[in-house]
């Protein structure tokens, strides 16, 4: 009430008397006013350039799951079957930390092969769950019954589990000879085979193995033949015994899936260790 009578008085008082007082007296409804108001809720600066409440949580988390990881047997060594491969093939190994791609290269006579897959088809593949619903709605009518299985199905199927399918990898086969250009082959590795897609003939042989994206546009508008497949068959075999000559055969389709599973493994514990100490820091 006080503050609402001396703010009346303010605006009944005429204009020229405020002006003869040389030190005018200020009402508590401007003094309420040109007073700072402090925010009932925190955003101050203090507040602001405080650390966050979440980081030292998250960091320990991340040291936890690391921790975890780093606990799988074998988890930084090259697995025995790549070891295999590489000892009796003449590939050598192409790995850049931190990047998603590996390179297997190797010479044939004049002919550079490279052999370039990629660890993101792993992270592609199928939840394994919803496999087992489309297996359950598709492989057993509605309504059906399953019978039951004695001893001799259940070790079968433990069998047949052991021996689990691998995840597809797109592969991206390129075979270069000096100055004669390069054919670049796309195929998938999955299950012990190669499966030949497409065979593209490129006059340059640097645009068969550029990654930029000038490159991958100019590939795209190529012709690159009929697909594989609707070759003539006795075409299709001359070309996979070409291939296997030079590698491109059981053993390294089998061997991928397994350098993938290595080499996804890594980068993940270096994920971790890199976030985790940014998160920290």
């Amino acid at each position: 009430m006080f503050a609402a009578r001396a703010f009346t008085r303010a605006l009944r008082t005429p204009a020229a008397a405020r002006f003869v007082s040389t030190v005018p007296k200020r009402s508590v409804l401007t003094s309420l006013v040109r007073q700072p108001r402090i925010a009932s809720f925190s955003t101050t600066p203090r507040v602001f350039n405080r650390d966050g409440l979440v980081d030292e949580e998250l960091a320990l988390k991340l040291e936890s799951e690391y921790k975890l990881e780093s606990e799988v047997e074998g988890f930084d060594e090259v697995p025995a079957s790549v070891k295999e491969f590489l000892e009796t093939s003449q590939f050598k190994v192409v790995d850049k930390a931190g990047a998603e791609e590996v390179e297997f290269v190797r010479e044939f006579g004049d002919e550079t092969i490279r052999v370039m897959f990629s660890i993101s088809d792993l992270n592609a593949m199928p939840d394994p769950a919803e496999m087992d619903e489309y297996n359950a709605a598709y492989g057993e009518g509605e309504g059906s019954q399953a019978p039951a299985k004695d001893e001799s199905e259940d070790n079968a199927e433990s069998y047949e589990d052991a021996d689990e399918p691998s995840f597809p990898v797109r592969v991206n086969i390129t075979i270069e000879k000096p100055n004669k250009g390069a054919l670049q082959v796309e195929a998938m590795a999955q299950d012990g085979m190669i499966v030949v897609e497409n065979v593209f003939y490129h006059k340059n042989a640097a645009l068969a193995t550029s990654q930029t994206a000038e490159a991958d546009w100019e590939r795209r508008g190529m012709y690159g033949g009929p697909p594989f497949g609707n070759l003539d068959e006795d075409l299709q075999v001359l070309f996979e015994r070409y291939l296997d000559e030079r590698g491109i055969n059981t053993s390294l389709a089998l061997v991928i899936p397994d350098y993938i599973d290595f080499k996804e493994q890594k980068e993940y514990l270096s994920w971790l260790q890199n976030v985790k100490s940014f998160v920290a820091a």
